[in-house]
């Protein structure tokens, strides 16, 4: 099968380098990736693919200091991946659940030996790649998903790689606007996919006031509780070294599916800064979305919508959120990882 390919430079994929350099490109210059995304995902939207318009979606700033998003959609599937309804024989390896039909698929991202990155219009699949897919009920614009699949499988597992893959890519977009999500429903239970949007404001969550827990050293790893918000955070940030930071993710992840807790991510500010979202220990089929953790709220029914209040949410949130003593180990847990790369 012959698709679209951005293949991304070696230069943070494979060496131990920094965000510097990483892009060449000023920030009010659109990136290559980012154009050619945005384009894919607008073509299939005149061509129909999508169930509606969320361009017209109404969206509002609830009352209160969290400054809280809610949005208006009737359309919208609550159910974190929507179920399909048919089959796609043909791409038994490729298909997951989200997807119905070939023209969904908009293109392929994979590394590369070459230092700079490349876009080539035709290829055949290669063996590890991220699928850019849409999702044909959109809660912004420009979403889609991003499936890590490696010979004709999907992944998984959340490895560093994976991590590193998706983060690079939010690097190489390099648009404020794009954010990255992955929940964590069901730990050790289901396949590997991350979904991404453009959201014309930051999130509420990253506006709130921070604790530093550890202070970046020489690789330059930050890391801080958010404080004085309702569903316990972390946040992650780094100036220098992409693929270190998606170690120490990946390798905090995997503890705390060992432990069975739920967590969401939130790449933003072009893949220098990952929020992790804790829930309490799976009990049940009940979680909240990473967008929902970041505070942004999607409403099905007029009158909810009209009548929704901070309170609300902020109960909301408080009660999925992971306890006060598991909180404090989680935090300990984060930092002795994130110290072993620290030097």
């Amino acid at each position: 099968m012959n698709f679209p390919i951005y293949c991304c430079g070696s230069q943070s994929l494979e060496e131990d380098t920094s965000f510097e350099g990483l892009s060449c490109i000023a920030e009010e210059e659109q990136s290559m990736l980012d154009a050619f995304l945005l384009s894919q995902w607008e073509d299939r939207m005149w061509k129909g693919c999508f169930r509606y318009d969320v361009t017209t979606s109404e969206i509002k700033v609830i009352a209160g200091k969290m400054k809280f998003f809610s949005q208006l959609n009737e359309a919208q599937i609550t159910d974190h991946l929507a179920k399909s309804e048919g089959t796609l024989p043909a791409w038994d390896h490729f298909v997951f659940d989200g997807m119905k039909h070939p023209e969904e698929l908009l293109f392929c991202l994979a590394g590369s030996k070459k230092a700079k990155s490349e876009l080539i219009h035709v290829a055949s699949v290669p063996d590890s790649a991220i699928l850019v897919i849409i999702n044909v009920t959109p809660v912004e614009y420009g979403h889609v998903y991003l499936v890590p699949c490696t010979s004709n499988r999907r992944y998984q597992h959340l490895d560093a790689r994976t991590v590193e893959m998706v983060t690079r890519i939010a690097a190489e977009i390099n648009n404020h606007s794009f954010r990255v999500f992955y929940n964590c429903y069901r730990p050790n239970c289901s396949d590997v996919y991350f979904q991404a949007c453009y959201f014309s404001d930051p999130l509420p969550v990253e506006f709130r006031p921070v604790d530093t827990l550890l202070s970046g050293g020489r690789r330059g790893i930050h890391i801080c509780s958010v404080i004085d918000y309702p569903i316990k955070t972390i946040s992650f940030q780094t100036t220098r070294n992409l693929k270190i930071m998606a170690v120490a993710i990946s390798e905090i992840c995997s503890h705390l599916e060992e432990k069975n807790v739920q967590y969401n991510l939130m790449i933003s500010d072009s893949g220098k800064k990952i929020f992790l979202f804790l829930q309490q220990p799976f009990a049940a089929s009940h979680a909240i979305s990473a967008w929902e953790c970041g505070g942004y709220f999607l409403f099905k029914n007029r009158y909810e919508f009209d009548e929704v209040t901070e309170d609300a949410m902020l109960k909301r949130l408080s009660c999925f959120s992971l306890n006060d003593n598991d909180f404090e180990a989680v935090k300990q847990l984060c930092c002795s990882i994130a110290s072993k790369f620290d030097i």
